[in-house]
This record gives C-alpha cells, structure tokens and sequence, in this order.
C-alpha cells in the first residue's frame, strides 16, 4: 500500500498531524477498544464522517452518519452553512452525534451501529446561531446540550450556553440561557466538550481564534457553575499555531489523549493528537508543561491503547471499478443518484452535464453536483483521464482545484467541435463569484480523451500549485496561471472533478473518468 501521509512512524511512535486531512472540529470517543471520530462537513454530502481507530494514530474512514441536509436550498451549495463543530457521544446502546446548523439549528441523529445506516436527523432546538452543540447525560438521568454562538446569525459571541433535553436527548426542555461568559478573559471562546471526572464537571474549550488562539478548560462542582477557567494549551515553542478545538478520550490502560485541530490555510484544519496528563484537578495538554499548561509534540510514544492497528492512510485514488463510489468523495451541496452512473459505461464514472442550481449560467461554484476529495498530504500530483466523447453542445467536463477560489482544465463541446478550456473563478464586483474563461487548445475529431494533472511541490515561499493536460498521455502541456489554491472559510482547498452545462435546464451529455491517481511528492 503507498502512503500519502504516514502518522505511524513504526517503532512505537507517531508524528503529528496523525491527519494530513482537513476533517475539521474533531471529536472522538472510545466504545469497547474502538475509537470512532468525526468532524464538521459544512455544506458537503455525505456529511458527518465516521472514522474508527483502534490506537489513535491509525484511522481509517468507514462511513458518513448523514446523506444529505434535510432543507431545499441546500440543493445549490450553501458555503460557509450546513453541518458544524459535531459532537459524538454513546449512550445506553446508541451512537448520537450532535451538531449545529448555524441558520437552522441544532440536530441529533442517532444509530446503534455507527458503520450501519443512521436515523434522520432530529431538529433538538431551532435557532439561528446556535453552533458547536455537545451533551451529557449525568448520573440522575437529566440530559443537557451545552454550545457555543455564531455572532455572524445572533450577534454575540464569547459566551457558552446551556438547555436541558428530554432524557432520550431529541428536545430541549427548557430555555436556552448563557452559562459562561469569556468576554474578557476568553475571548471567542467556543466549540466546548464537556466531561465529568472526580466531581467536577468539566468544560474543554478553544479560544483566543483557530490561528492564533489556544486550548482552555472550565471546572465547577455545578453544571450550571461558575466556572473557574485554565489555558491548558498554547503553541509555545512549537509550530502548530493555534492548538484548537477537540475531544479528550481515555485508553483501558488509565492514559487520556486529546484530539484536536491546528489551521493549515489552504489544507484545512488537520488533525493532531497530544497526551494529557492531571495535576490538581486541571488537565494539562501536549508536552513541555510549565504553570499547568503545555504545548503540542511534533513526535511522541504512541498511546497505549492495548491494541495493534496496522499503519493506515487516507485514500486519495479511486479507478471506479467496485461499483460504487469509494468514501473519500463528497459533493459540493446535496448529491441526486441521477448525478453520476458506474454502471452504464464499467470501470467509468460517468458524469452527466446538468445544472443543478437551475439558474442560466451559473458557475460551479454554485452547483452540488462537483464531486470532491481533501487534500491528505501536502505535496502530491493528482492526475485523471477524461473521455469526453459523451458530451453535447454545451457540455462541460474537467478536473478542478476546488476552494476559496477555484481553477479548473475541462473539456467543452461545441457547434464547431470540442475545446480544451482554462477557468478560474474571482470575486465580481457585485460580491458574486464570476469564472474567467480561455482556450486552450482545440480537440480533434478523431481524439476521445485526455489527461488532466495537477501537482503540488513545496517552494521557497510555500506550497507551488501547477495544472497540466497531455492530449497523447506522454506529453505534458503545463497551463500558464499564477492561480494559488486557498481554503474557503473553515474549508480547505478540494480536488474535484465535474461535468456541466451552463444551460438551466437539461442535460449536455456527460464525461467520463478511467481514474483519478494521487501520489505523494517529496517534502
């Protein structure tokens, strides 16, 4: 097996990020000798990624709790919207993972296999601005839902808040008040997990912002408090910028561990995992501790977990021969099976050229049906074959860099035949995305296919982004861009692929792919 990012060193160590891979505000419990892990998806589908270790450092993704957001205009891609900062929690037999939809609410879906099919999600509490949802059952039975606040939907944020459930967790019970204020002393504070442990109940919390902030930690003898406040967490001498937002989760041998995220830019938020250990009530996170708080490790002895997981790494490749779509894709908003077919054309996956938002020329920006993956490496050369004989007048299909703006190679058919077309997106005076549009070359009838590549090598200044096409799979044609891909929001840049119209209604014909490739490059 190649490894595009290899945590697991092999001789009872790992490095850190145990994912190279933007799976943003993780959290992670331990059931048994599992640990099972998710993350926010934002507007992508399938969203809520479960993923399952048996060490913490090896992961592998196994399934998604959620198809697809259960509101109409999510059918066109609702960026910086959707599914954020989730919680996963196991009681009384079920998986529950809770998460906040910031102009909807806060949701609850449930199952008693989490490698299984999930229940539809259950609107707990609506609301605009309420986000970073965890909850607790504590010892009488009472079940509570303690979250955090977007100021962009309510206005406010720095504080946390608090409503008791129903004791099967579906519905709040009672109002919504604030429960800890961090204006002043834990500014932004958010994203809070809350456990309980010899008496205290426990509040883990990221503040201060995801590049520059750090990991803090609320204590009371009361759910309700006050709570006393300690930063258990800076960057200190290290690297990783702003330790930030996770979960804390024990082994069977007594060791506790933190998973949480560092900010990457273009590469999303990856994952790290720090030890923790106790000192007077207080956790106190990652190494060279001083005056109760540590920093993050960059190598460390791996967690004794009782348990021998083999070395794992994310896909990032799919040669479309098992029948259906590996789980390392996600579309851009709500997917339809009528987006795509395995089975028509055998070892292709077929794309067909529709508009899915409904509106005349829209850019991809705004259409679901982009199918994408992250990025699970920092350097690497993606690269796929198109055959594009299946598109119609007005059909569109290519490979595309997918993020705060975005860059793509595709071919087009047209009335005097098919092109090979260069776009790049930019943000339009009006506020909306627009696509700048090139040829750049001219397909000949008798060719069917090409190749289409993107590479990523590490430069003097960062990451160097280069996109390429070969008409006869030998020569490389490099496309001249000084296109630099960049996260959107809280999501990282994404490789992507598509095929489209710019027509509102109809279909254009369809592309088809052999495969996609991705390998790592040297650091």
């Amino acid at each position: 097996m190649e490894y595009l990012w290899k945590a697991d060193l092999g001789d009872g160590t790992f490095k850190n990020p145990i994912l190279f891979a933007d799976y943003s505000d993780p959290d992670v419990i331990r059931v048994g000798d599992t640990y099972y892990m998710t993350a926010s998806s934002f507007n992508y589908t399938p969203g809520l990624p479960i993923l399952i270790s048996r060490d913490l450092v090896n992961w592998k993704l196994v399934n998604y709790a959620l198809t697809n957001i259960n509101y109409e205009n999510y059918r066109i891609p609702q960026h910086s919207k959707g599914v954020w900062a989730p919680a996963i929690r196991y009681h009384e037999g079920y998986f529950y993972i809770y998460y906040g939809m910031p102009d909807e609410g806060f949701f609850m879906v449930r199952s008693a296999d989490p490698l299984g099919k999930w229940e539809e999600p259950v609107l707990v509490l609506a609301g605009k601005g309420l986000i970073d949802s965890c909850p607790f059952w504590d010892e009488d039975g009472k079940a509570y839902l303690i979250h955090g606040y977007a100021k962009s939907r309510i206005g406010f944020k720095s504080y946390l808040g608090i409503f008791e459930m129903s004791p099967d967790g579906t519905e709040a019970i009672t109002e919504d008040h604030l429960l800890y204020n961090g204006v002043e002393t834990q500014p932004t504070i958010e994203g809070p997990k809350i456990y309980k442990r010899n008496g205290y109940y426990y509040i883990f919390a990221p503040a201060g912002g995801v590049k520059t902030g750090w990991q803090s930690v609320l204590r009371s003898r009361s759910i309700y408090g006050p709570y006393e406040e300690k930063v258990v967490m800076r960057q200190g001498e290290s690297p990783i910028n702003g330790p930030h937002q996770g979960g804390l989760v024990d082994t069977v041998n007594g060791e506790e561990w933190f998973v949480h995220f560092q900010d990457r830019g273009l590469y999303g938020r990856i994952t790290h995992l720090q030890p923790v250990v106790w000192e007077n009530d207080w956790p106190v996170i990652g190494i060279n501790q001083k005056d109760g708080c540590g920093e993050p490790c960059l190598v460390h002895a791996k967690p004794n977990t009782g348990m021998v997981d083999e070395a794992a790494s994310l896909e990032a490749s799919d040669d479309f021969r098992d029948g259906s779509l590996k789980l390392l894709w996600q579309w851009l908003g709500n997917w339809e099976e009528s987006f795509y077919s395995l089975s028509e054309h055998p070892g292709f996956l077929r794309l067909y050229a529709v508009n899915p938002s409904g509106r005349e020329g829209a850019v991809l920006w705004e259409k679901a049906n982009v199918l994408t993956q992250k990025l699970v490496c920092p350097y690497f050369r993606a690269e796929s074959r198109l055959r594009f004989t299946g598109l119609k007048e007005g059909g569109r299909a290519g490979m595309v860099m997918m993020g705060g703006h975005y860059a793509y190679i595709a071919a087009e058919a047209g009335a005097e035949g098919n092109k090979l077309v260069f776009a790049r997106a930019y943000d339009g005076a009006d506020g909306e995305v627009k696509e700048e549009m090139r040829e750049l070359a001219s397909l000949p009838k008798e060719l069917e296919e090409v190749s289409l590549s993107f590479t990523m090598t590490k430069g003097e200044s960062g990451p160097v982004f280069r996109m390429f096409y070969s008409a006869d799979g030998t020569r490389q044609i490099s496309v001249e861009t000084d296109f630099t891909p960049s996260d959107h929001t809280w999501v990282g840049a994404k490789i992507g692929l598509f095929a489209t119209t710019d027509r509102a209604q109809g279909q254009a014909g369809y592309g088809e792919f052999a495969y996609i490739h991705v390998t790592a490059l040297e650091e």
